[in-house]
């Protein structure tokens, strides 16, 4: 027993000795490991080793390959991601590769990118990355086409496919794309494939804009709608509902309808993904204040995530920037509520994964 254990016994008697080493970036098996060294906090990174927001392909033209992709995640230590697609394309020879660089051209639903990131995993799985597969094709303004688009990918790819999303309900900046708001009265029409999602614990990560700055609460209604007919669905609403149209809400309304929401729907979560909203609320003093107890207060309900678009032209250093600053506001939790969103237990949990997050080190001991 060296001198730190001996320590650690004296200091914590009949407590479960939490390992202490000197940091390195953990591997995948430190996640399955209950003796697994502790996460020191003080020596590694502030960034998420979660990113549950993470598009593989992007609106047109060509994608980082997959191996790449990959590779930035192992790279900067992202142990766990959802591999999203993009449900919504550009034409085929469009020279964009960015929806908000051709307006009036037309976005449509596609099965494209899901065929496309389910054949990569499939013949060259990670070893060191977890990656979940995820459905972003559906077409929510006409759900009768789900369940059928979700047996072919049953068919071509069985048992790949664990979360459903990013898929948008009301995406204002897709406006000028030919998107619109789903019709309200389409949602109950969801009934069959958010059966089948809740039968098979898919997570439903869903794109619903709260507003815009004329009108910050436009569009409530279209999540409370949701959240009303598919209360045991586990949802997981992107941004905290914010958007490019939606950066002068008042924190007090915005965080009053978070909590509203939160504490009426336990199966609803939401994820901090996207640096807009860093950018826009996060990185200004005054508003961090305010929101960090309620990420503090509902920390086992939120994911992180760096909604990285993998268009070829994005290289390694521009993904760990997004990822640097989606995370940045994560370093300045508690330890309780790092290890939930940070280090993933929150995501291991909701998907049923057999990972548990490390224990945070003890402050004030010596690395080993």
């Amino acid at each position: 027993m060296n001198g730190l254990t001996t320590t650690l016994r004296a200091l914590l008697p009949g407590a479960a000795l939490i390992a202490v080493h000197a940091w390195a970036q953990p591997s995948l098996d430190d996640f399955r490991s209950p003796d697994a060294p502790c996460h020191d906090r003080s020596r590694g990174p502030q960034t998420a080793v979660v990113d549950t927001h993470v598009h593989f392909r992007p609106f047109g033209g060509p994608a980082v390959s997959f191996e790449d992709m990959v590779a930035f995640l192992d790279r900067s230590g992202v142990r766990f991601a959802n591999v999203y697609g993009i449900g919504q394309m550009l034409p085929v020879g469009s020279p964009c590769t960015y929806y908000l660089d051709c307006p009036g051209v037309p976005v449509l639903p596609t099965l494209k990118n899901d065929f496309a990131n389910a054949a990569n995993f499939v013949s060259d799985r990670p070893e060191n990355v977890h990656l979940t597969m995820s459905m972003t094709f559906p077409d929510l303004a006409r759900p009768e086409t789900v369940l059928a688009r979700m047996d072919l990918l049953d068919r071509e790819f069985p048992g790949v496919f664990r979360w459903m999303g990013e898929v948008n309900l009301v995406k204002q900046a897709l406006f000028p794309n030919a998107h619109r708001a789903v019709p309200l009265e389409r949602i109950a029409a969801w009934a069959p494939f958010m059966k089948r999602l809740r039968e098979r614990n898919i997570p439903f990560a869903v794109h619903s804009d709260l507003g815009h700055d004329g009108q910050p609460m436009q569009y409530l209604p279209w999540i409370e709608e949701v959240l009303r007919l598919y209360p045991d669905n586990p949802i997981v609403w992107m941004h905290l509902g914010l958007s490019r149209e939606l950066t002068r809400i008042d924190p007090g309304v915005h965080l009053g309808v978070l909590r509203r929401l939160l504490d009426h729907y336990p199966a609803l979560m939401v994820d901090i993904s996207w640096r807009v909203i860093h950018d826009n609320v996060f990185s200004r003093p005054e508003l961090r204040a305010a929101y960090l107890p309620f990420i503090e207060e509902y920390s086992t309900r939120i994911l992180p995530g760096s909604d990285f678009l993998a268009s070829a032209d994005k290289n390694f250093d521009v993904y760990t920037e997004e990822l640097r600053v989606t995370s940045d506001i994560l370093a300045d939790l508690s330890d309780e509520a790092f290890r939930n969103i940070a280090l993933g237990e929150n995501y291991f949990r909701l998907l049923g994964l057999d990972y548990q997050a490390p224990e945070i080190c003890p402050a004030g001991l010596p690395a080993e």
